[in-house]
C-alpha cells in the first residue's frame, strides 16, 4: 500500500470517529480548549489539547451564504511589489505556476487552470486574524492532499512548506503545516474568494486556507509546495516567518 492510500485510510479512519468542531459565532478568536493529550510533540501543549479537544481530523465550521461578512480585509501583505508580480496581475495570472518540489517522486509546475482542471472544494468559513478580526468567505479551490498525492510523496516527508511572492522586511513570507493538516479535507489551494478570482489584497492568484488555524498559516501569493523531512533549515528553524520572527506558536488552532 503506498504512502498517499495509508493516508487517506488513516485519516479517514479518524474522521469516521470524530464530530465536527463547532465554533459558536462569538468565540474568541485565540480561545482553545485545554485539556491533557498524548497526540503531538512534548513541547506543544497547545496543539496537544487542541487536537485532543477536537479530533486531529475534525471539522472546522462551515456558514452559509446568508453568513458572508461583506467585506474580507486584507492583512499583511495586500500587493507584491516586484515587477514580475505586476505583469503576472495584468495578465490574469494566466502564466503563473505553482511548483511542488522537495521529497516528492513527481515535482510539478501547476498553472491556474491545471488546479481548476481538479476537483474542487467550495466552502464557508471563518477567517480568525491573530489581531483579533474575523471574516466569513467562500473560498473554492482543490485539496491540497489531491495535489500531493500527484507528486507522490516520499516516506520521509513530514511537514510541507509554502512558498510565497510577497516580502515582508526584505525575507519571503513562507509557513509550513505536518500531514495532518496537509491532508486535512478542508486545507485546500484557494484560487477564488466569493465566487469570484482571488483578489490581489487577499493573496491573488494562490493562497493556502488551513481552516482550523489562525490566518497567518494561510500563506497568500503562493508560488511553491515543498515536502521536507524537517523544518530545522526552514527559516530560523521554526516553521514560519512570524513564528520566526515574533514568537507565533508554529500551531495556531483555534
Amino acid at each position: 500500500m503506498n504512502r498517499s492510500i495509508k493516508r487517506r485510510s488513516f485519516l479517514g479512519g479518524i474522521m469516521a470517529g470524530a464530530g465536527a468542531l463547532v465554533l459558536s459565532g462569538c468565540a474568541k478568536v485565540a480561545e482553545t480548549r485545554i485539556g491533557a493529550s498524548l497526540i503531538g510533540s512534548a513541547d506543544d501543549w497547545h496543539k496537544r489539547a487542541h487536537r485532543l479537544a477536537g479530533g486531529r481530523a475534525a471539522l472546522a465550521r462551515e456558514f452559509d451564504k446568508s453568513d458572508l461578512s461583506p467585506f474580507f480585509r486584507g492583512n499583511g501583505s495586500t500587493d507584491v511589489d516586484t515587477d514580475a508580480y505586476r505583469a503576472a496581475a495584468e495578465e490574469g495570472f494566466a502564466n503563473w505556476k505553482l511548483r511542488v518540489s522537495g521529497l516528492v517522486e513527481q515535482e510539478l509546475s501547476l498553472s491556474l487552470d491545471d488546479l481548476r482542471a481538479l476537483p474542487q472544494r467550495t466552502q464557508i468559513t471563518r477567517h480568525d486574524c491573530v489581531e483579533g478580526w474575523s471574516a466569513i468567505g467562500e473560498w473554492t479551490g482543490p485539496q491540497l492532499s489531491r495535489i500531493l498525492e500527484m507528486a507522490r510523496l516520499k516516506p520521509e516527508a513530514n511537514y510541507i512548506v509554502f512558498r510565497c511572492a510577497d516580502t515582508l522586511s526584505g525575507s519571503r513570507y513562507y509557513e509550513s503545516v505536518d500531514m495532518v493538516d496537509a491532508f486535512h479535507p478542508q486545507t485546500v489551494i484557494a484560487h477564488s474568494l466569493n465566487g469570484e478570482p482571488l483578489p490581489v489584497q487577499n493573496g491573488a492568484p494562490l493562497r493556502v486556507r488551513i481552516e482550523r488555524q489562525l490566518g497567518y498559516k494561510h500563506a497568500k501569493y503562493l508560488t511553491g509546495i515543498e515536502a521536507v523531512a524537517s523544518l530545522d533549515d526552514i527559516g530560523d528553524g521554526k516553521g514560519g516567518y512570524w513564528e520566526d520572527r515574533s514568537g507565533y506558536q508554529w500551531y495556531a488552532g483555534i
